[in-house]
C-alpha cells in the first residue's frame, strides 16, 4: 500500500514519551491498589491509552443514556 502523507508529515497519533522520568522508588507505607493507580493508570506511557479506553466507554455510556432517554423520537409516528 502506498504511503499518501510526506516524509516530514508527524503521527496523528500521540506518540509516547520517549525520555518521560519514570518513578522507579517504591513506598513500603503505599498500598497496592494506590501502587496500581501509580503503576498502570497514572504512568505516562500508559496515558494516551487509558483516555482511549475512557473516551469509549464515555461514548458508549453516553449513546445509551440519549436512547432510552430520547429513543420514542427515533420511531416514525
Amino acid at each position: 500500500m502506498a504511503r499518501r502523507s510526506t516524509p516530514s508529515a508527524q503521527p496523528s497519533y500521540l506518540p509516547h514519551p520517549l525520555n518521560a522520568p519514570r518513578r522507579t522508588l517504591n513506598d513500603p507505607n503505599e498500598s497496592s491498589f494506590s501502587r496500581f493507580l501509580n503503576n498502570e493508570i497514572w504512568a505516562p506511557e500508559k496515558l494516551p491509552g487509558n483516555i482511549n479506553i475512557l473516551t469509549g466507554v464515555t461514548l458508549f455510556l453516553g449513546g445509551i443514556a440519549a436512547v432510552r432517554t430520547w429513543g420514542e423520537l427515533m420511531i416514525p409516528a
